[in-house]
């Protein structure tokens, strides 16, 4: 191998081939010629003596070895990132930006929280957050495109560091109102003759849901469904009917007794976890290492 090919240029025409899924899409995205990206791609492959690239017809994807070289890559532009911020405050400059990426539940009230809490000591941070699938946040992180990740997660991640993880039971959502709302917890059978909101099947949430009512051959009918999980908490909140959630995803709310959250306790409504995830093996940046630890102490204590 020569260590030599693993120039910056080159990675960074490899990883937006990777991204984009062809040279072309890529030349178009860099505004570079795709004549330059192939040669580079064409010297990496010849210099490290691999192929980076299955050709396909429908454009490129990564080979075990482009794989491998594109977990470097991201490293080493997430430890330059790093060193930067680090410079930064060895200037006393308190500057930094910390990359989020949440699913739809912490992003309501938990994150802004967070972030709130964190600048009151640290002004200068400023926070970008994405809000996504489940999958997508983990794949942000693991590909270098957010610095944190906060969401559900039913089984280990490669490349994952979890920073910390709690298990989550799902909680009926109602207004004070409620029939339910006083008892201290609640089974899936009590639930069946009440107004239920739903979110859709490919969440984790529903996905649980729907097993242990398999399971117990109980069978609901959702007369609210939504991807939108704040339409679905407020519906709760306003007298509509139940909604389902992770107690962090509530906890400002419970907090300032806007809702009521009573925990459903069949086997198996405690098997999501919520996971706070960075890339395996990086070093934070200063800012980002603090922040975590903020979320990791917001985390801990909501923990029974």
């Amino acid at each position: 191998m020569n260590s030599r090919a693993l120039q910056e240029t080159a990675l960074r025409y490899f990883l937006a081939v990777i991204k984009n899924g062809s040279i072309s899409e890529a030349s178009l995205k860099l505004n570079v010629a795709a004549s330059a990206i192939s040669r580079q791609i064409a010297r990496l492959e010849s210099e490290l003596d691999t192929q980076l690239f299955e050709r396909r017809a429908r454009g490129m994807v990564p080979s075990a070895a482009g794989e491998l070289l594109a977990a470097h890559a991201r490293r080493m532009q997430l430890e330059t990132d790093r060193v930067a911020s680090e410079i930064l405050a060895l200037q006393g400059l308190e500057r930094g930006t910390v990359r989020l990426a949440s699913s739809e539940g912490f992003a309501v009230d938990f994150i802004p929280l967070a972030i709130t809490q964190f600048r009151r000591r640290y002004q200068g941070i400023q926070f970008r957050l994405s809000v996504n699938s489940p999958a997508e946040v983990t794949r942000k992180v693991r590909e270098g495109e957010a610095d944190i990740g906060l969401t559900f997660s039913l089984a280990p991640e490669r490349d994952i560091q979890v920073e910390s993880r709690q298990r989550s039971r799902i909680h009926a959502l109602m207004a004070h109102e409620h029939p339910l709302a006083g008892r201290q917890q609640v089974t899936l059978a009590q639930l069946q003759s009440h107004t239920i909101a739903l979110p859709p099947p490919e969440t984790t949430l529903r996905q649980l849901f729907d097993i242990c009512c398999s399971q117990q051959n109980l069978i609901f009918e959702s007369i609210f469904t939504s991807n939108y999980t704040e339409a679905l908490v407020n519906f709760a909140m306003l007298g509509g009917g139940i909604a389902l959630a992770g107690e962090v995803s509530v906890r400002h709310r419970l907090l300032q007794d806007r809702v009521v959250a009573v925990p459903i306790r069949d086997a198996g409504m405690d098997a999501r976890h919520v996971e706070l995830q960075t890339l395996a093996n990086r070093t934070l940046p200063a800012a980002t290492a603090a922040f975590v630890e903020h979320l990791k102490g917001m985390m801990d204590s909501g923990k029974p």
